[in-house]
């Protein structure tokens, strides 16, 4: 990387610091932009800005919005009785898009993960906790992953939870639409078995 000039290089540091990106992406990455037309590196560099200064989290439900409370909370056509807790912002992108889901949600802003040093302080939960004592709220709706760490955090929710007259589901999982059975892992194929459902 000596080779490319210094300003060539401090963009390949930089973009190689982005999560999924390694030096090769990075240096690929920095030589399109090198390419791109001065408009393009133009409106590039804006929309970078323009999001670090317009993006916050909603105070109600902790998405990303540029209003807040942002949309998803405002809409009267929404079931503000129901909730759906989950982990990221990406993840209330993901239902929305399913179009499974009319209610409204909590972004925890992270899992349990006590080896990563997080743990129910550092998330999102104390404030679901306020949003139960203080609205109307009859369901939550638990949809975190269904790795380790979704797990626990699931577990540790529904126990906080308990204390609550609210019911608390957790999303179903098993084998995908599509599927091939024999691809799955083993606590895919034992939950699916485990919540089959009749025909």
């Amino acid at each position: 990387m000596a080779l490319y000039p210094s300003s060539l290089v401090r963009l390949i540091k930089r973009l190689s610091k982005l999560p999924g990106i390694g030096e090769k992406t990075a240096e690929r990455l920095a030589l399109h932009i090198l390419r791109s037309s001065h408009e393009e590196a133009r409106a590039l560099s804006e929309s970078l800005l323009e999001v670090k200064e317009k993006i916050r989290f909603c105070s109600t439900c902790f998405g990303l919005s540029e209003s807040d409370p942002c949309g998803i909370c405002l809409d009267d056509g929404r079931d503000h009785e129901v909730v759906c807790v989950v982990e990221q912002p990406s993840d209330l992108v993901a239902l929305e898009r399913s179009g499974a889901f009319k209610g409204v949600y909590h972004v925890l802003q992270g899992v349990l993960s006590p080896m990563n040093g997080v743990g129910p302080d550092d998330l999102k939960i104390r404030a679901l906790l306020e949003r139960i004592k203080a609205g109307r709220i009859r369901e939550v709706t638990i949809a975190t992953n269904t790795n380790v760490e979704g797990e626990a955090t699931a577990s540790y929710l529904a126990q906080c939870l308990k204390g609550y007259p609210v019911q608390v589901t957790r999303i179903a999982t098993g084998v995908p639409v599509g599927g091939d059975l024999k691809y799955l892992d083993d606590v895919t194929l034992r939950r699916a078995m485990e919540r089959r459902e009749s025909l």
